[in-house]
C-alpha cells in the first residue's frame, strides 16, 4: 500500500494499478525524495511525468505545491490519478493528460515548471530524449528542477545533455534519483 507521507493529505491510502507495471515508488524512498526538494515544492508549480498512481504529484501538492500536472499513457493509469486525486481532494489543483511523455513536453504551451519529476519505465531508455525535450520546449523555469528516477545501473547522469547541472545523486538499493537543475 501506498499513501501520502506528509503535509495536508498525509496518510491518506492511495490506490496502484495491480501488478508492478508502474513501480509505485516506496514510502521509504519518496521520504527521501521530498525531504531532498522540501524548500522547493511549496508554492511550485510540479509536472509529474510518467506519473502511474499519481502519488508524486499528489505528494507535491500534499506539502504546498501550487498545482500538479500529471501524465501518462496509460487509460488505466489516468483513473487511478483521477480517483487519488478525489481522494484526496486535489481534483481542483491538478490537471491530468492521457499521453506520452515526450509528446506532452513537445507540445505544452501553458505555464512554466519549477520542478519536473519524470520515472520512465527503465527498459524505455527516454531519460536523455525527455530531458532534451524539456529543454527544447524551454518548459523548466530559470532554475528549476529536473529529477529523474532511473534504475541504479542506468549512467544517465554521465549522459546529461547541455542545459543541466548535476546537483545531487541519491543512491538506493535498486533505483537512484538524479537532481538536475536547469543551468
Amino acid at each position: 500500500m501506498i499513501r501520502v507521507i506528509a503535509g495536508s493529505r498525509r496518510s491518506i491510502p492511495l490506490k496502484t494499478l495491480d501488478g508492478m507495471a508502474t513501480r509505485p515508488t516506496q514510502d521509504r524512498i519518496k521520504e527521501t525524495l521530498f525531504n531532498v526538494i522540501q524548500m522547493e515544492v511549496p508554492g511550485s508549480n510540479f509536472l509529474d511525468l510518467y506519473a502511474g498512481s499519481g502519488q508524486i504529484g499528489i505528494e507535491a501538492l500534499s506539502r504546498g505545491a501550487l498545482s500538479a500536472t500529471l501524465v501518462d499513457s496509460k487509460k488505466q493509469a489516468i483513473a487511478i490519478i483521477n480517483e487519488n486525486l478525489e481522494k484526496t481532494r486535489f481534483i481542483d489543483d491538478a490537471k491530468v493528460y492521457c499521453r506520452e511523455a515526450i509528446d506532452f513536453v513537445r507540445s505544452y504551451s501553458g505555464k512554466k515548471f519549477d520542478i519536473i519529476h519524470m520515472d520512465p519505465p527503465y527498459a524505455l531508455g527516454e531519460e536523455r530524449t525527455c530531458l532534451s525535450a524539456i529543454k527544447e520546449a524551454d518548459i523548466l523555469n530559470d532554475n528549476g528542477l529536473v529529477i529523474i528516477e532511473a534504475v541504479r545501473e542506468n549512467d544517465i547522469e554521465n549522459h546529461i545533455p547541455d542545459g543541466y547541472d548535476i546537483e545531487k545523486v541519491k543512491i538506493y538499493k535498486t533505483n537512484k534519483h538524479i537532481f538536475l537543475r536547469k543551468a
